[in-house]
């Protein structure tokens, strides 16, 4: 089967990468407002600590839905907008959509309980968001040569941290900085966090809108001569290349399952813990001037390790092209891990900003390295399943953390959340030992060294 040379890709200018790229902007800032403020949405509506994690289980249940469909039909998808931005723009839409009514679920409370309504809410938001995120992997393999593709990966991953550093600190400006009200009566959401919900789904919309209209993608006819020759389509065809995924997919899933474990404990548990580990607030407290200033600090914390990640983005290239891939990729998530263990030293929340300085250098390498590294291994006929596919290994990991996190916290941990962060930095470790045993053999620094 014949399939597209990477070196037969033209290389792009850097403003071509970044228009390519810049939707995910808009897709990381509705992110880091679900990220940093869907936990205490769901206790604010009624939701215990320790069942925080199963509503959390429809952000990977959706992914590992739809982002292999969505890869699978994006690959074989030809409009007037091209292949992947027609997903892009609809999953948008929805998105946005979504952004205005998860904080307003008490509006629909006529119908079903407000926690209820709210996590179904978070559902559709986290499938918009797939729609929306999964072809822009497949974009950036489908136009760069391998040696930008490093730099392309890193450009998203610039734009990710940018746009999560403006989503995650919205709430804590809105409150601190021009005074909206961060405390609403029992069972509504404050207002600094209602506007900075509507913030998020204009600049979603318009981020993505920002891509579809400046890029274009290959037409038609380079692709023809890739077309499926196997005769399966659908269904079959995802569970046939599921089964005959390439040996470097299955090496990095290892890495991938304990990176994104312990990240879905550091979204889900951090502000908990962070409110009685660190402001010594009592189990029972969800709902105090205190609680809000804690869930506030958390958003604002998780926007400093998006800026860390999108300023380390801008030197992984140059780093990767020194030490390798791999390399790269192990010591940014030791240190990840070193960061998160270090919370359970800390009680001065000013002082919980040193930590997310590591946290960020991990999060920059995971949005970045294993895409770089995948890339060069999948037949480019099939990268946009691939890509949907490799989520897999991003979504099971989180689903196994919604079943059994919630229960160690509370009948291990003592509902102390702060032991969860501590086993997430364990597991950012262990993946990145798990790195040594990934295959890379289209690295460049590699090549070069061999």
């Amino acid at each position: 089967m014949t399939t597209t040379s990477s070196k037969q890709k033209q290389k792009l200018t850097f403003w071509q990468i970044w228009n390519m790229s810049f939707g995910f902007f808009g897709i990381q800032f509705g992110f880091a407002l679900q990220n940093g403020n869907a936990s205490r949405i769901l206790q604010t509506f009624g939701a215990d600590v320790e069942h925080l994690s199963w509503f959390w289980l429809a952000a990977p249940l959706t992914g590992m839905i739809v982002q292999p469909i969505i890869g699978y039909y994006s690959d074989r998808t030809w409009t007037s907008l091209g292949r992947r931005r027609p997903y892009f723009l609809a999953g948008s839409i929805i998105a946005a959509l979504a952004l205005i009514f998860m904080p307003n679920a008490e509006v629909l409370a006529g119908f079903l309980a407000p926690l209820y309504i709210g996590a179904g809410i978070l559902m559709v938001m986290d499938a918009s968001f797939n729609i929306a995120m999964e072809p822009f992997r497949a974009l950036v393999a489908d136009l760069l040569p391998s040696d930008q593709r490093t730099l392309g990966f890193s450009v998203q991953t610039f734009l990710i941290g940018l746009g999560a550093v403006i989503g995650s600190w919205l709430p804590y400006v809105f409150a601190e900085w021009f005074d909206v009200a961060k405390t609403a009566p029992e069972g509504e959401v404050p207002d600094n966090v209602l506007w900075s919900f509507y913030i998020g789904a204009v600049v979603f919309l318009s981020a993505i809108v920002w891509t579809v209209t400046t890029t274009k993608e290959f037409p038609p006819d380079e692709y023809e001569k890739q077309s499926n020759k196997s005769g399966k389509k659908g269904i079959s065809q995802i569970i046939s290349d599921f089964v005959n995924m390439p040996k470097t997919m299955k090496q990095l899933g290892l890495v991938q399952f304990f990176s994104w474990f312990a990240l879905f404990s550091m979204w889900v548990f951090t502000t908990s813990a962070v409110a009685t580990h660190v402001y010594a607030l009592p189990l029972s407290d969800t709902k105090s001037e205190t609680f809000q200033d804690a869930g506030n600090w958390v958003s604002g914390l998780f926007g400093i390790y998006n800026g860390v990640s999108a300023v380390y983005a801008l030197f992984l290239p140059a780093i990767a092209a020194k030490v390798g891939r791999k390399l790269t990729h192990a010591l940014s998530l030791t240190i990840g891990g070193i960061a998160l263990i270090s919370i359970y030293f800390i009680n001065d929340p000013d002082v919980l900003i040193v930590p997310m300085i590591g946290v960020g250098i991990a999060w920059a390498s995971i949005l970045a390295m294993p895409y770089a590294i995948l890339a060069g291994a999948i037949p480019s006929h099939k990268m946009g399943i691939y890509m949907g596919v490799f989520n897999f290994f991003i979504t099971l990991p989180q689903i196994i953390n919604g079943i059994i996190g919630g229960p160690i916290v509370k009948y291990v941990f003592g509902s102390q959340a702060i032991y969860s962060l501590i086993l997430a930095g364990v597991f950012f470790i262990i993946g990145a030992l798990c790195v040594a045993f990934v295959d890379d053999t289209d690295d460049v620094a590699v090549i070069k060294s061999s």
